[in-house]
């Protein structure tokens, strides 16, 4: 499994994957806002998402684990 994780510190802004979602190497999985700009997160792996562990809205830091990919 493979873990998609926050970048930067910031809020999560959107989600653009569901659970059950193929994603590619590359795709963005969600979108952080930080000092007014938007941050995509994109997978480092091709997989499945197995798991989303955060909510629109949500505060994350440097490192917070995203989403899980199996």
């Amino acid at each position: 499994m493979a873990d998609v994780k926050a970048h930067i510190t910031g809020t999560v802004w959107k989600i653009e994957v569901k659970v059950g979602d193929q994603v590619n190497e590359g795709d963005v999985v969600a979108i952080l806002e930080s000092m007014k700009m938007e941050m995509p997160v994109e997978a480092d792996d091709d997989g499945t998402v197995k798991e989303i562990r955060v909510k629109e809205g949500q505060p994350v830091a440097e490192g917070d684990i995203i989403a899980v990919l199996g």
